[in-house]
C-alpha cells in the first residue's frame, strides 16, 4: 500500500460560488496560519475562452506533518472547498500563481488584495517573493513628488502597507535617493532663476 504524502505546507482552491459567508472567521478559528489569494475573476478557460468560476487560491501552513487526507477534509468540511489539495512545493511559484506575476498571458492580479491570517507573515512573504521589490518601489518613489523620507514612508504606509518592513530595511537606499531627488530640484529651480 502506498504510503499518504505529508506536508506542512497545503494549497487548496475555494470557489466564490460556494463558500461560507463567514469564510475568513472560519480560517481564522482554525488556527493555522494561512494566506489567500486575491478572487481571480477574470482567468479565461483556454479551451472554451469563457471565464472561469471566481476562485481563491489559498494555502495553510502547519506546525507539523499532514496528511493528503487529513487536509482534504479539513479545507471540504470548514470552507466547502474543493477536496483536492497539493502540497505547497515553492512559496514563489505560489506567489506567481496568486498574482500571475510571471505569466504575460494571463490577467494581472493586485498584490494588495492577497489575505492572510493567525500569525502568516505576510509582509516576510511578498518582501521574499515578489519580483523586483525594490525595483517597484523606486518607481513609486520617482514618480511621486515627494522629496522627504518622512513622507515616501508616509505614502507606503497609505497605498503599500506590506511593504513598510521593506521600506525600512532599505531605508538607506531610499533616504539617498531622496536627498539626491531633492537636491537636484533645487539645482535645477537656481538654474532657472539665473537663465530668467
Amino acid at each position: 500500500m502506498k504510503k499518504e504524502k505529508r506536508s506542512n505546507k497545503w494549497a487548496f482552491l475555494i470557489y466564490q460560488e460556494s463558500i461560507p459567508e463567514n469564510c475568513l472567521e472560519r480560517l481564522e478559528e482554525l488556527h493555522i496560519p494561512f494566506i489567500l489569494s486575491p478572487w481571480h475573476d477574470k482567468d479565461v478557460n483556454s479551451t472554451t475562452g469563457e471565464f472561469k468560476k471566481s476562485h481563491k487560491h489559498g494555502a495553510l501552513f502547519f506546525e507539523s506533518l499532514k496528511s493528503y487526507t487529513q487536509v482534504s477534509d479539513l479545507v471540504s468540511e470548514k470552507l466547502n472547498a474543493p477536496s483536492h489539495v497539493e502540497v505547497v512545493m515553492s512559496p514563489k511559484g505560489m506567489f506567481d500563481y496568486f498574482t500571475h506575476a510571471e505569466n504575460p498571458d494571463k490577467t494581472k492580479y493586485d498584490i494588495n488584495e492577497i489575505e492572510s491570517g493567525c500569525g502568516f507573515d505576510l509582509e516576510q512573504f511578498l518582501t521574499e517573493n515578489s519580483p523586483d521589490l525594490l525595483g517597484q518601489l523606486y518607481q513609486v518613489m520617482r514618480d511621486s513628488e515627494v522629496q522627504e523620507f518622512a513622507d515616501f514612508t508616509d505614502l507606503i504606509a497609505e497605498h503599500y502597507p506590506h511593504f513598510l518592513q521593506f521600506v525600512f530595511d532599505k531605508s538607506y537606499f531610499f533616504k539617498v535617493y531622496l536627498d539626491s531627488k531633492r537636491f537636484n530640484f533645487h539645482t535645477n529651480k537656481q538654474k532657472e532663476k539665473y537663465n530668467e
